[in-house]
């Protein structure tokens, strides 16, 4: 059980006192238990894993209890708090397989996808993360549409989806700068494929202009010009690839039967792939 490796680690780390202090606990109710976790909380100077002992040893002593129950939560915010990660997720895990229809089950639903999202912090980290983010923020945006964490979640969301565009865009470029076109057509051709609702695409298609044109296939070049100047005309890197078409004689239009082809054609239309 999660509540009692923490806290016999715990326990041996802090000495003697702190074990006869936690031992004189099951004189006390839950409820005192579960206040003094929640001082240990507020109170700076307490240790790192004073509130949590206290939050576990309530689930300890009166396991199947309401305030059980809720230290069970508060185990899941204190470890998210103190960037446990893997450990919150567990405590969160737990809480929604004993009590799934529980008014905190959202909350609980929540804290776990910010598990995995605040574990993403630089567009270089394994992207994993960020598909696991993506999973349980959906879940709690499908499964909790009406509550308070469903907003936070869906604007947390775009900010994740808008991350895995910026990796591939960035082992675009790199790829492109090396000359390595074919490599790099890939990822911006994903950019513009899978993560089209980002801020991410009006570069990606200005870099498969780039691209196009260096390997010679002015028809895709002139398409993904097209794309830009339907959708991003305002953008500065409509402007860089119009010189860039210009400079060739070409003209930012729909060419040939290639996939960006099929994509001006569904926009003109008003959808989108």
């Amino acid at each position: 059980m999660l509540g009692m490796v923490v806290l016999v680690g715990t326990l041996t780390a802090c000495g003697g006192g702190q074990q006869d202090e936690t031992a004189a606990l099951d004189t006390l109710t839950a409820e005192q238990i579960y206040k003094r976790g929640e001082l240990a909380l507020e109170n700076k100077k307490a240790k790192k894993d004073e509130a949590l002992v206290y939050f576990q040893e309530v689930e300890r002593l009166y396991p199947y209890s309401e305030w059980a129950k809720r230290a069970l939560i508060m185990q899941a915010f204190t470890l998210h708090k103190y960037k446990k990660y893997e450990e919150a997720r567990i405590a969160a895990q737990r809480f929604l397989d004993f009590y799934p229809g529980d008014e905190d089950a959202a909350y609980a639903s929540y804290l776990l996808a910010l598990s995995y999202y605040d574990q993403i912090d630089e567009v270089g980290r394994d992207q994993g993360l960020t598909y696991q983010a993506l999973q349980a923020l959906r879940v709690v945006i499908e499964q909790y549409p009406d509550s308070e964490y469903a907003k936070s979640a869906m604007l947390k969301f775009d900010m994740a989806f808008d991350h895995l565009a910026a990796k591939d865009m960035e082992i675009g470029r790199y790829y492109l700068k090396r000359g390595n076109y074919a490599a790099a057509i890939n990822r911006f051709r994903a950019v513009v494929q899978d993560f089209q609702t980002t801020s991410h695409t009006a570069e990606a298609l200005h870099r498969l202009v780039e691209a196009y044109l260096a390997l010679g296939l002015t028809d895709e070049a002139q398409t993904a010009g097209a794309i830009l100047g339907y959708n991003y005309q305002s953008s500065p890197f409509y402007d860089d690839s119009f010189r860039l078409l210009k400079e060739r004689g070409l003209a930012p239009e729909a060419k040939g039967t290639n996939w960006l082809s099929t994509v001006y054609r569904q926009m003109i239309k008003g959808e989108w792939l």
